[in-house]
Protein backbone atom coordinates (compact mmCIF):
# COMPACT_ATOMS: atom_id res chain seq x y z
CA UNK A 1 0.00 0.00 0.00
CA UNK A 2 0.66 3.70 -0.29
CA UNK A 3 2.30 4.14 3.05
CA UNK A 4 3.03 0.46 3.88
CA UNK A 5 5.46 0.32 0.95
CA UNK A 6 6.83 4.17 1.50
CA UNK A 7 10.21 3.06 3.70
CA UNK A 8 10.99 6.51 3.91
CA UNK A 9 7.84 7.72 5.89
CA UNK A 10 9.44 7.56 9.52
CA UNK A 11 12.18 9.60 8.25
CA UNK A 12 10.01 11.96 6.88
CA UNK A 13 7.87 11.94 10.26
CA UNK A 14 11.07 13.00 12.49
CA UNK A 15 12.61 15.24 10.00
CA UNK A 16 10.49 18.06 10.59
CA UNK A 17 11.02 17.91 14.92
CA UNK A 18 14.91 17.88 14.22
CA UNK A 19 14.15 20.41 11.68
CA UNK A 20 12.01 22.37 14.34
CA UNK A 21 15.15 22.04 16.81
CA UNK A 22 17.95 23.31 14.53
CA UNK A 23 15.88 26.53 13.91
CA UNK A 24 14.95 27.06 17.46
CA UNK A 25 18.83 26.85 17.84
CA UNK A 26 19.74 28.27 15.01
CA UNK A 27 17.18 31.15 15.72
CA UNK A 28 18.53 31.70 19.58
CA UNK A 29 21.89 31.12 18.95
CA UNK A 30 23.39 31.39 15.15
CA UNK A 31 20.61 34.02 13.24
CA UNK A 32 20.06 36.35 16.15
CA UNK A 33 23.27 36.88 17.69
CA UNK A 34 24.01 38.44 14.04
CA UNK A 35 21.28 40.78 15.42
CA UNK A 36 23.32 41.84 18.46
CA UNK A 37 23.61 46.07 16.53
CA UNK A 38 20.17 46.00 16.33
CA UNK A 39 19.44 44.40 20.09
CA UNK A 40 21.70 47.40 20.86
CA UNK A 41 19.30 49.80 20.26
CA UNK A 42 16.18 48.75 21.79
CA UNK A 43 15.43 49.21 25.17
CA UNK A 44 12.92 46.29 25.35
CA UNK A 45 14.80 42.76 25.84
CA UNK A 46 11.70 40.56 27.05
CA UNK A 47 8.13 40.92 26.35
CA UNK A 48 5.13 40.75 28.77
CA UNK A 49 1.95 39.78 27.62
CA UNK A 50 -1.73 40.79 28.28
CA UNK A 51 -3.38 37.51 27.74
CA UNK A 52 -6.93 36.78 27.33
CA UNK A 53 -7.81 38.33 30.39
CA UNK A 54 -6.72 39.77 33.59
CA UNK A 55 -9.31 38.99 35.36
CA UNK A 56 -8.12 35.79 38.22
CA UNK A 57 -10.83 34.42 37.82
CA UNK A 58 -11.20 34.17 34.09
CA UNK A 59 -7.93 33.16 34.13
CA UNK A 60 -8.77 29.77 35.63
CA UNK A 61 -12.03 29.25 33.45
CA UNK A 62 -9.51 30.25 30.48
CA UNK A 63 -7.09 27.56 31.92
CA UNK A 64 -9.94 25.00 32.26
CA UNK A 65 -11.33 25.30 28.65
CA UNK A 66 -8.07 25.78 26.39
CA UNK A 67 -6.05 22.78 29.04
CA UNK A 68 -9.32 20.30 27.48
CA UNK A 69 -8.80 22.00 24.13
CA UNK A 70 -5.21 21.36 23.92
CA UNK A 71 -5.42 17.89 25.50
CA UNK A 72 -8.05 17.33 23.12
CA UNK A 73 -6.18 18.47 20.12
CA UNK A 74 -3.31 16.17 20.90
CA UNK A 75 -5.04 13.26 21.77
CA UNK A 76 -7.32 13.79 18.29
CA UNK A 77 -4.05 14.59 15.72
CA UNK A 78 -1.99 11.42 17.74
CA UNK A 79 -4.77 9.36 17.06
CA UNK A 80 -5.39 10.02 13.42
CA UNK A 81 -1.46 9.90 12.81
CA UNK A 82 -0.94 6.08 14.48
CA UNK A 83 -4.13 5.44 12.58
CA UNK A 84 -2.86 6.58 9.19
CA UNK A 85 0.53 5.63 10.09
CA UNK A 86 -0.43 1.98 11.04
CA UNK A 87 -3.60 1.35 8.91
CA UNK A 88 -2.99 -0.53 5.35
CA UNK A 89 -6.47 0.58 4.00
CA UNK A 90 -5.82 4.12 4.51
CA UNK A 91 -2.71 4.16 1.75
CA UNK A 92 -3.99 6.90 -0.92
CA UNK A 93 -2.34 9.89 -1.70
CA UNK A 94 -5.10 11.60 0.52
CA UNK A 95 -4.09 9.73 3.61
CA UNK A 96 -1.10 11.11 3.00
CA UNK A 97 -1.42 14.74 3.03
CA UNK A 98 -3.66 14.17 6.05
CA UNK A 99 -0.50 12.64 7.92
CA UNK A 100 0.92 15.99 7.43
CA UNK A 101 -1.76 17.80 7.92
CA UNK A 102 -2.34 15.79 11.49
CA UNK A 103 1.23 16.51 12.17
CA UNK A 104 1.46 20.48 11.34
CA UNK A 105 -1.73 20.95 13.39
CA UNK A 106 -0.09 19.39 16.62
CA UNK A 107 3.16 21.28 16.37
CA UNK A 108 0.73 24.21 15.47
CA UNK A 109 -0.84 23.48 18.75
CA UNK A 110 1.91 23.25 20.81
CA UNK A 111 3.62 26.80 19.86
CA UNK A 112 0.70 28.13 20.70
CA UNK A 113 -2.18 26.39 23.18
CA UNK A 114 0.43 25.07 25.26
CA UNK A 115 2.10 28.58 26.19
CA UNK A 116 -1.32 29.79 26.16
CA UNK A 117 -2.42 27.27 29.12
CA UNK A 118 0.57 27.62 31.25
CA UNK A 119 0.42 31.67 30.82
CA UNK A 120 -3.19 31.01 32.38
CA UNK A 121 -2.21 30.33 35.71
CA UNK A 122 1.02 32.49 35.64
CA UNK A 123 0.71 36.16 36.73
CA UNK A 124 3.54 37.72 35.18
CA UNK A 125 3.14 36.60 31.60
CA UNK A 126 7.17 36.83 30.35
CA UNK A 127 8.58 35.82 27.09
CA UNK A 128 12.25 36.57 26.19
CA UNK A 129 12.95 38.54 22.47
CA UNK A 130 14.35 35.23 21.38
CA UNK A 131 11.26 32.95 22.52
CA UNK A 132 9.22 35.38 20.77
CA UNK A 133 11.13 35.34 17.74
CA UNK A 134 10.93 31.39 18.09
CA UNK A 135 7.23 31.39 18.62
CA UNK A 136 6.90 33.75 15.26
CA UNK A 137 9.17 31.17 13.47
CA UNK A 138 6.73 28.03 14.62
CA UNK A 139 3.64 29.45 14.64
CA UNK A 140 4.20 30.51 10.67
CA UNK A 141 6.04 27.43 9.93
CA UNK A 142 3.01 25.11 10.51
CA UNK A 143 0.17 27.38 10.22
CA UNK A 144 2.07 27.97 6.57
CA UNK A 145 2.28 23.93 6.23
CA UNK A 146 -1.06 23.13 7.11
CA UNK A 147 -2.60 25.54 4.45
CA UNK A 148 0.03 24.28 1.63
CA UNK A 149 -1.11 20.81 2.44
CA UNK A 150 -4.92 22.02 2.27
CA UNK A 151 -4.14 22.76 -1.34
CA UNK A 152 -2.20 19.75 -2.21
CA UNK A 153 -5.42 17.76 -0.97
CA UNK A 154 -7.76 19.82 -2.80
CA UNK A 155 -5.19 19.55 -5.85
CA UNK A 156 -5.70 15.36 -4.63
CA UNK A 157 -9.48 15.89 -4.73
CA UNK A 158 -9.59 17.31 -8.29
CA UNK A 159 -7.05 14.99 -9.92
CA UNK A 160 -8.89 12.02 -8.73
CA UNK A 161 -12.45 13.08 -9.37
CA UNK A 162 -11.78 15.08 -12.77
CA UNK A 163 -9.09 13.01 -13.79
CA UNK A 164 -9.49 9.45 -12.78
CA UNK A 165 -7.85 7.39 -15.66
CA UNK A 166 -4.79 9.41 -15.60
CA UNK A 167 -5.02 9.58 -11.20
CA UNK A 168 -2.20 6.69 -10.47
CA UNK A 169 -0.01 8.45 -12.88
CA UNK A 170 -0.49 11.96 -11.50
CA UNK A 171 -0.65 11.53 -7.83
CA UNK A 172 2.30 8.71 -8.01
CA UNK A 173 3.97 8.25 -4.66
CA UNK A 174 7.46 9.89 -5.73
CA UNK A 175 5.07 12.95 -7.18
CA UNK A 176 3.36 13.03 -3.38
CA UNK A 177 6.84 12.63 -1.86
CA UNK A 178 8.29 15.88 -3.64
CA UNK A 179 5.32 17.48 -3.18
CA UNK A 180 5.97 17.44 0.39
CA UNK A 181 9.20 18.42 0.77
CA UNK A 182 8.53 21.64 -1.69
CA UNK A 183 5.74 22.24 1.03
CA UNK A 184 8.26 22.19 4.13
CA UNK A 185 10.72 24.29 2.00
CA UNK A 186 8.17 26.34 1.23
CA UNK A 187 6.64 26.77 5.04
CA UNK A 188 10.49 27.28 5.89
CA UNK A 189 11.02 30.32 3.46
CA UNK A 190 7.69 32.04 4.60
CA UNK A 191 8.88 31.80 8.27
CA UNK A 192 12.12 33.19 8.15
CA UNK A 193 10.59 35.95 5.88
CA UNK A 194 8.71 36.62 9.01
CA UNK A 195 11.91 36.63 11.16
CA UNK A 196 13.80 38.69 9.04
CA UNK A 197 11.06 41.19 9.20
CA UNK A 198 10.47 40.94 12.54
CA UNK A 199 14.18 41.49 13.67
CA UNK A 200 14.29 45.02 11.92
CA UNK A 201 11.66 46.16 14.19
CA UNK A 202 12.93 48.61 17.01
CA UNK A 203 11.45 48.14 20.58
CA UNK A 204 12.19 51.64 22.39
CA UNK A 205 9.32 52.35 24.09
CA UNK A 206 6.45 49.53 25.81
CA UNK A 207 6.48 45.94 26.34
CA UNK A 208 3.77 45.25 26.98
CA UNK A 209 1.68 43.17 24.48
CA UNK A 210 -1.90 42.88 24.17
CA UNK A 211 -1.91 39.12 23.08
CA UNK A 212 -1.55 35.75 24.28
CA UNK A 213 0.94 34.68 21.87
CA UNK A 214 3.92 36.68 19.90
CA UNK A 215 3.14 37.24 16.23
CA UNK A 216 4.01 39.98 13.82
CA UNK A 217 0.82 42.36 14.51
CA UNK A 218 1.62 42.28 18.13
CA UNK A 219 4.90 43.13 17.56
CA UNK A 220 4.19 46.27 14.77
CA UNK A 221 2.38 47.74 17.33
CA UNK A 222 4.99 48.19 19.98
CA UNK A 223 7.88 48.74 17.15
CA UNK A 224 8.85 52.42 17.73
CA UNK A 225 9.15 53.13 14.00
CA UNK A 226 7.06 53.90 11.00
CA UNK A 227 5.29 50.88 10.08
CA UNK A 228 3.83 51.75 7.35
CA UNK A 229 5.91 49.52 4.77
CA UNK A 230 6.36 46.64 6.89
CA UNK A 231 2.88 46.46 7.42
CA UNK A 232 2.64 46.40 3.69
CA UNK A 233 5.26 43.46 3.58
CA UNK A 234 3.32 41.44 5.70
CA UNK A 235 0.17 41.41 4.02
CA UNK A 236 2.27 40.69 0.66
CA UNK A 237 3.69 37.64 2.56
CA UNK A 238 0.86 36.65 4.96
CA UNK A 239 -2.07 37.64 3.72
CA UNK A 240 -1.31 37.16 0.15
CA UNK A 241 -0.52 33.46 0.57
CA UNK A 242 -3.60 33.28 2.86
CA UNK A 243 -5.77 34.68 0.59
CA UNK A 244 -4.63 33.36 -2.88
CA UNK A 245 -4.57 29.71 -1.21
CA UNK A 246 -8.35 30.14 0.09
CA UNK A 247 -9.59 31.78 -3.87
CA UNK A 248 -7.90 28.60 -5.44
CA UNK A 249 -9.16 26.04 -3.04
CA UNK A 250 -12.56 27.65 -3.36
CA UNK A 251 -12.22 27.75 -7.11
CA UNK A 252 -10.99 24.39 -7.40
CA UNK A 253 -13.97 22.72 -5.57
CA UNK A 254 -16.55 24.95 -7.86
CA UNK A 255 -14.57 22.68 -10.79
CA UNK A 256 -15.01 19.51 -9.11
CA UNK A 257 -18.73 20.03 -8.16
CA UNK A 258 -19.76 20.85 -11.46
CA UNK A 259 -17.67 17.60 -13.00
CA UNK A 260 -19.93 15.39 -10.48
CA UNK A 261 -22.82 15.82 -12.80
CA UNK A 262 -21.28 12.73 -14.85
CA UNK A 263 -20.68 10.36 -11.82
CA UNK A 264 -22.51 7.85 -10.69
CA UNK A 265 -25.36 8.72 -7.46
CA UNK A 266 -22.62 6.40 -5.29
CA UNK A 267 -19.16 7.95 -6.75
CA UNK A 268 -21.32 11.86 -6.57
CA UNK A 269 -22.46 10.89 -2.47
CA UNK A 270 -18.65 9.39 -1.88
CA UNK A 271 -16.74 12.83 -3.29
CA UNK A 272 -19.32 14.95 -1.54
CA UNK A 273 -18.42 13.97 1.98
CA UNK A 274 -14.75 14.20 1.23
CA UNK A 275 -14.99 17.44 0.04
CA UNK A 276 -17.37 18.71 2.34
CA UNK A 277 -15.13 18.07 4.95
CA UNK A 278 -12.89 19.70 3.26
CA UNK A 279 -14.43 22.98 2.40
CA UNK A 280 -15.22 23.33 6.02
CA UNK A 281 -11.66 22.91 7.21
CA UNK A 282 -10.82 25.69 4.66
CA UNK A 283 -13.70 27.58 6.14
CA UNK A 284 -12.61 27.70 8.99
CA UNK A 285 -9.14 27.93 9.08
CA UNK A 286 -9.03 30.26 6.18
CA UNK A 287 -11.68 32.63 7.25
CA UNK A 288 -10.02 34.02 10.83
CA UNK A 289 -6.27 34.08 8.67
CA UNK A 290 -7.42 36.50 6.08
CA UNK A 291 -8.97 38.64 8.35
CA UNK A 292 -5.77 38.94 10.72
CA UNK A 293 -3.36 39.29 7.99
CA UNK A 294 -5.25 41.62 5.28
CA UNK A 295 -4.48 44.50 7.43
CA UNK A 296 -2.29 43.83 10.42
CA UNK A 297 -1.92 47.12 12.07
CA UNK A 298 -5.49 47.60 11.85
CA UNK A 299 -7.54 46.69 15.93
CA UNK A 300 -10.74 45.49 16.63
CA UNK A 301 -11.71 44.09 19.49
CA UNK A 302 -12.77 40.57 18.66
CA UNK A 303 -8.93 39.91 17.17
CA UNK A 304 -7.82 38.16 20.24
CA UNK A 305 -10.81 35.47 20.09
CA UNK A 306 -10.47 35.21 16.06
CA UNK A 307 -6.85 34.45 16.16
CA UNK A 308 -7.64 32.09 19.03
CA UNK A 309 -10.31 30.10 16.89
CA UNK A 310 -7.47 29.08 14.13
CA UNK A 311 -4.88 28.88 16.01
CA UNK A 312 -6.74 26.57 18.82
CA UNK A 313 -10.00 25.97 17.50
CA UNK A 314 -9.14 24.26 14.27
CA UNK A 315 -6.58 22.21 14.96
CA UNK A 316 -8.95 21.13 17.79
CA UNK A 317 -11.72 20.38 15.29
CA UNK A 318 -9.69 19.14 12.19
CA UNK A 319 -9.94 15.19 13.54
CA UNK A 320 -13.52 15.60 14.22
CA UNK A 321 -14.60 17.02 11.07
CA UNK A 322 -12.29 14.31 8.97
CA UNK A 323 -13.65 11.31 11.15
CA UNK A 324 -17.27 12.19 11.60
CA UNK A 325 -17.30 12.18 7.82
CA UNK A 326 -15.18 9.73 6.83
CA UNK A 327 -16.56 6.08 7.40
CA UNK A 328 -13.07 4.11 5.96
CA UNK A 329 -11.52 6.45 8.76
CA UNK A 330 -13.68 4.70 11.47
CA UNK A 331 -13.56 1.33 10.35
CA UNK A 332 -9.64 1.70 10.08
CA UNK A 333 -9.88 3.41 14.19
CA UNK A 334 -12.29 0.25 14.83
CA UNK A 335 -10.03 -2.34 13.39
CA UNK A 336 -6.67 -0.53 14.77
CA UNK A 337 -8.07 -0.37 18.81
CA UNK A 338 -9.70 -3.88 18.42
CA UNK A 339 -6.29 -5.56 17.10
CA UNK A 340 -4.62 -3.53 20.05
CA UNK A 341 -7.42 -4.58 22.79
CA UNK A 342 -7.67 -8.26 21.73
CA UNK A 343 -3.61 -8.83 21.34
CA UNK A 344 -3.36 -7.44 25.16
CA UNK A 345 -6.37 -9.55 26.59
CA UNK A 346 -4.40 -12.48 25.01
CA UNK A 347 -0.94 -11.51 27.25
Amino acid sequence: MYLASNCSIPFKSFFFFFFFIFADFFLSHGFLSSSETMQKNNSVTDFRRLGLTQDPNRQKMVFAIFFIFYVGTLVGNLLFIVTIKSSKTLGSPMYFFLFYLFIADTCFSISTASKLTADSLSATKILSYNECLTQVFALHLFGCMEIFVLVLMAMDRYVAICKPLHYATIMSRQACVILIVLAWIGSFIHSMAQIILALRLPFCGSNLMDHYCCDMQPLLKLACMNIYVMNLLVVSNSGVICTISFTILMISHIVILHSLRNHSAEGRKKALSTCTSHVIVVVLFFGPCIFIYSCPTTTFPMDKMVAVFYTIGTPFLNPLIYTLRNAEVKNAMRKLWHVRITSESKR
